[in-house]
C-alpha cells in the first residue's frame, strides 16, 4: 500500500454519514476510497497469508519429533502385545490404568479382483443363480471356498473349479492403542 492510498483512507469513517454519490467528483473520490481499501486488504491477506505460512512450518517441524515418538511407542507396544497374543491367544485387550491395546484378528477372505474374469467363470460355470443384472458377490462369495492346490492356495466354486478374478487377502492382526 502506497501513501497516496494510506492518504485516501484517513477520515473515511467519518465520511460515510449522510454519504451519497452526487456528481462526478464524489464518483471519483468513492472510487479511490475503494482503491485504497482493496489495497489495505490485499496487504492484511498478504501478511496474514505469510504467518499463516510460518505457522504451520513452526507446527510441522514441533509435531515431527512428537509424531516420531508417538509412533516408536505404539509399534513397541503393538510388539508387545503381539508377543502376549502368541503365548495366550485370549489376551485380545491388554488393560492398564494408563491406556489399554487391544487386537483385532481377521480370517482369510475371499475378495473379488476382476469382476469380468469372475462373471465369465460363473457364465461358464453354468452357476446362473448368482447372475442377476449384475454379479451378485455376496451371495457368491459365500458358496466360495479357499483350498491349497500343489502348495498353492486358490478359490474354488461349489463344483470344485478354481475360480478366475477372485484374490486371496491373508489373515492378519490390527492393533490399535487407546489412552485414558
Amino acid at each position: 500500500m502506497n501513501q497516496l492510498h494510506e492518504q485516501e483512507l484517513e477520515g473515511i469513517e467519518e465520511k460515510k454519514e449522510g454519504f451519497a454519490i452526487t456528481d462526478m467528483d464524489k464518483l471519483n473520490w468513492a472510487f479511490r476510497k475503494v482503491s485504497a481499501l482493496r489495497a489495505k486488504h490485499n496487504q492484511i491477506t498478504k501478511l496474514a497469508d505469510a504467518e499463516r505460512e510460518r505457522i504451520n512450518q513452526w507446527e510441522a517441524k514441533e509435531l515431527r519429533d512428537i509424531h516420531n515418538s508417538l509412533q516408536f511407542f505404539e509399534t513397541h507396544i503393538s510388539k508387545y502385545h503381539a508377543n502376549q497374543l502368541a503365548e495366550n491367544p485370549k489376551s485380545k485387550t491388554i488393560s492398564t490404568p494408563y491406556g489399554k491395546t487391544k487386537a483385532r484378528s481377521s480370517s482369510e477372505q475371499i475378495d473379488k479382483a476382476n469382476e469380468d474374469a469372475l462373471l465369465k467363470h460363473v457364465q461358464a460355470s453354468n452357476l446362473n443363480d448368482y447372475i442377476k443384472p449384475a454379479l451378485m458377490w455376496g451371495e457368491l462369495k459365500k458358496s466360495l471356498n479357499i483350498v491349497e492346490i500343489n502348495g498353492q492356495k486358490v478359490v474354488v466354486d461349489e463344483l470344485g473349479q478354481k475360480v478366475e478374478g477372485v484374490s486371496i487377502k491373508e489373515a492378519n492382526t490390527k492393533f490399535s492403542v487407546e489412552v485414558d
